[in-house]
C-alpha cells in the first residue's frame, strides 16, 4: 500500500503541472502538502450505515442513512425506523404498507443485513473510519475544506456528513487527483495482526478479495480530546469544520457540565474557554487547563464488490440486539399502542 501511494503521489505531482484551474490547483497543492505533513494513517475502526438500490432511481447503490453508526445493529435500527415511518406517512396503499411492515417485523426480530421491499434492496453497509497523522497529531481541517456560507454559533439541527442519495460507485463524481490516488492506494488495505484479533485480520484480508474496489465517502469533521499518547473522539461526525467547532463550543459552554456534573468552578472555566474559542472564529484547538481539544479531519471508505457495498463482518462488535422500536401498526395505518 505504501509503495502504491508513493506512485500515486508522483502521478499527482505530474498532474498538478498539467492543470491550469487556479482553485483546483490550490486544493491539490494543499492535499499534497497534507500527505507529506501527515503521512501516517490512524484507523479508528468500522462504521455502519444503510444503502438502497432502487430500480426506480437507477442501478446504483446509494446512501440512505449516513455511514457513521458504531455498530451494525444501530444501522439496522435506523432502517427499521425508516421503513416504519414510510408505512405511517408515505403511503395510503394497504398492499404497500403490508410489505413495509413485514420488513419492519423481520428487523424487530432478526439481525439481518438486507431486506427487499417493493422492488428495492436495503442493505446495512460497513465502512472504515480513519484520519491522517503526523508528529503534531491528527490532521486538522484544511483551508480548502468547504465551510458554511454563513457561520453561526447557535445550535441547529444535525446534518449528517453523507448526503442521502450519495452514489456508492468508485470514482463517481471524483474530480480530485489526490482523492483518486488515495482510493487506489487503499485497495489493498487490510487490518494487520498488530493490535487486532486473528479473526478480524482474516475477514479483513478476505474483504480485499470479495470487495476489491474503494468508495471514499465525503470528508467529515469531529472533536477529539488528548488522552495520554492518543486522542479520544467526542460526539458525532459533522459535515463541515465549523459544524465540528460548534459541537465543541456547545460542549464546553453547556452540555459537558451537565453530562459530567461539573461543579460551578470547573463549569465557569469551561464556559470561559468556550467563549475564547468562539472569539477566534476559525480556531481548531481549545484548552481548559491541561485538557486539549481539537477539530480533526476524518475520512471514511466503503468497500464495494460485484454485488455492491460490503455488509457487516462476523467479527464486528455488537452492543445490542434487535427489538421493536415503534408501536404496532396495521395495514390500514392504525397504530395500536400497548400491543
Amino acid at each position: 500500500m505504501v509503495d502504491d501511494w508513493k506512485r500515486q503521489l508522483d502521478a499527482l505531482h505530474a498532474g498538478l503541472r498539467e492543470r491550469d484551474h487556479p482553485a483546483e490547483l490550490v486544493v491539490e497543492t494543499e492535499a499534497m502538502e497534507a500527505s507529506e505533513r501527515y503521512p501516517g494513517v490512524t484507523l479508528r475502526g468500522p462504521v455502519f450505515g444503510v444503502a438502497v438500490r432502487d430500480p426506480a432511481r437507477g442501478p446504483e447503490w446509494r446512501v440512505l442513512k449516513s455511514v457513521t453508526d458504531g455498530t451494525p445493529q444501530q444501522a439496522r435500527d435506523a432502517l427499521q425506523s425508516y421503513l416504519w415511518f414510510r408505512a405511517k406517512d408515505d403511503t395510503e396503499d394497504r398492499t404497500e404498507r403490508r410489505a413495509l411492515l413485514a420488513a419492519v417485523s423481520v428487523l424487530e426480530r432478526e439481525p439481518v443485513d438486507e431486506v427487499e421491499v417493493l422492488g428495492a434492496r436495503y442493505r446495512v453497509i460497513r465502512g472504515d473510519e480513519f484520519a491522517r497523522g503526523g508528529v503534531s497529531g491528527l490532521e486538522p481541517p484544511r483551508a480548502t475544506d468547504p465551510e458554511p456560507l454563513k457561520r453561526v454559533w447557535e445550535h441547529h439541527p444535525y446534518v449528517p456528513p453523507d448526503p442521502e442519495g450519495f452514489v456508492l460507485e468508485p470514482g463517481h463524481g471524483e474530480t480530485s487527483l489526490s482523492a483518486g490516488a488515495l482510493r487506489l492506494g487503499l485497495r489493498e488495505f487490510a487490518y494487520t495482526d498488530f493490535g487486532f484479533p486473528s479473526q478480524v485480520c482474516r475477514e479483513s484480508e478476505a474483504s480485499v478479495r470479495s470487495h476489491p474496489e474503494i468508495v471514499l465517502l465525503p470528508v467529515a469533521f469531529g472533536v477529539i480530546e488528548k488522552n495520554g499518547p492518543g486522542w479520544t473522539p467526542h460526539g458525532v461526525l459533522m459535515p463541515t469544520p465549523h459544524d465540528a467547532r460548534l459541537l465543541l463550543y456547545d460542549g464546553l459552554r453547556e452540555f459537558w457540565a451537565k453530562i459530567y456534573r461539573l461543579d460551578a468552578r470547573v463549569t465557569a472555566r469551561y464556559a470561559a474557554a468556550a467563549e475564547e474559542f468562539r472569539a477566534a472564529e476559525r480556531a481548531n484547538e481549545a484548552r481548559v487547563g491541561r485538557e486539549v481539544y481539537r477539530i480533526c479531519r476524518v475520512e471514511r471508505l466503503v468497500r464495494v464488490g460485484g454485488d455492491g457495498p460490503e455488509p457487516p463482518r462476523a467479527s464486528d462488535v455488537e452492543t445490542s440486539e434487535p427489538m421493536a422500536l415503534h408501536p404496532k401498526m396495521d395495514e390500514d395505518g392504525t397504530i395500536h399502542f400497548g400491543s
